[in-house]
């Protein structure tokens, strides 16, 4: 068995840890790139989102370093993710490659013991003991909840920042050090490191920036290559921003959903406008557009791939949360097609657009 994985986010860097740990031979793809997208591309259904179209590209790029098992997050909700698995193996076969895939689902839509024997088919091909696996688990979900925080604080932090670049810097080397990294304990070492290095980052707190809130899709936002990198494009622009969905915000979710006590603050938030969910993060999304306000952010984006059903209906509904509230609200929707010049002419505006409403605001006009 040799394991490979779509690129989502951080979930790489975790991935690693939990590989390295079991002792699992694995293949992390290329960064997503034009050349991933464009194989996808090539052998998707030319009318399905982006996201299969890149995760494809991702499995044909992985296949070449000679894997044969992919490990993919499912959902059985009204969302077409929830199908990506057949697709994909269905898809994959007729191209030849008889990949064997392993489709981690709630518990409440598989069953707990269905759940434990698709885990256990990873955990299988480990030789270490139970004690061990174990401990690789727990290790890669610290893993993934420190680096989404060190995430999270350095792209809020970066409106504060003294000198320009700081966080983004800090960030970037953080991540790359983490792939050089041998084991789950070295990892966990130097991730602790960077989140104490980040306090140590001079900062002005007399600073009042833009901030924004990231919603919608989870994967468009949280895989930089499907949003062009607005993050970062962001940071540079020296704006604070925010997103509620990432990695170790699914697995809380996932853990915390057969209690029914998962995301009770963004349920409460989304009830005035959307009391139910239709699917997707549908209802995170206008959730999260609330809270944005309530929090005293300046403005959100919300980011979804064409054609997501969940989040048109949430794109029905954002234009009614921002003339009530007077909080502005920008949608941008990504396919293989998107140019990256109008793209980025969008959010210069609009950051101009909140720059000129907080200056107002400040001045008393």
């Amino acid at each position: 068995m040799k394991v490979t994985f779509p690129h989502m986010g951080n979930i790489y860097i975790a991935a690693k840890a939990l590989m390295d740990g079991l002792g699992v031979e694995y293949v992390i793809p290329p960064f997503t790139n034009k050349a991933a997208l464009e194989i996808g591309s090539l052998h998707s259904p030319e009318e399905i989102c982006l996201p299969f179209k890149i995760m494809i590209g991702n499995y044909m790029q992985a296949i070449e370093q000679g894997a044969d098992t992919v490990i993919l997050t499912g959902s059985c909700g009204p969302c077409r993710f929830g199908e990506y698995c057949e697709m994909q193996m269905n898809l994959m076969k007729r191209l030849g490659h008889n990949l064997d895939f392993i489709v981690l689902d709630v518990p409440l839509d598989i069953g707990a013991k269905e759940l434990l024997n698709r885990i256990g088919k990873v955990s299988g091909a480990s030789t270490k003991t139970k004690a061990q696996k174990l401990k690789a688990a727990v290790d890669a979900f610290k893993v993934m909840h420190l680096i989404d925080d060190i995430e999270a604080k350095a792209r809020f932090l970066t409106g504060y920042e003294a000198t320009k670049g700081a966080f983004k810097r800090l960030l970037n080397s953080c991540k790359a050090e983490a792939m050089n990294c041998k084991t789950p304990e070295e990892m966990l070492k130097l991730l602790y490191d960077y989140r104490s290095r980040l306090d140590k980052v001079k900062t002005d707190k007399n600073k009042k920036p833009i901030k924004i809130a990231i919603i919608g899709e989870i994967y468009t936002i949280i895989e930089p290559f499907s949003n062009l990198y607005i993050e970062d494009k962001l940071m540079d622009y020296g704006v604070s921003t925010k997103k509620t969905l990432t990695p170790s915000w699914w697995y809380k979710n996932l853990v915390l959903s057969p209690l029914k006590l998962n995301q009770l603050e963004i349920k409460r938030k989304a009830r005035d406008y959307l009391p139910l969910g239709i699917g997707g993060h549908a209802r995170e999304c206008i959730g999260e557009a609330v809270l944005a306000h309530d929090e005293g952010f300046d403005g959100a984006i919300q980011i979804f791939p064409m054609g997501c059903m969940p989040e048109i209906v949430s794109k029905a509904i954002l234009p009614k949360i921002s003339r009530e509230k007077d909080f502005p609200i920008m949608t941008l929707v990504v396919d293989e097609m998107t140019g990256e010049a109008g793209y980025v002419t969008r959010i210069e505006a609009f950051v101009d657009l909140l720059e000129r409403r907080k200056n107002n605001v400040l001045s008393g006009c």
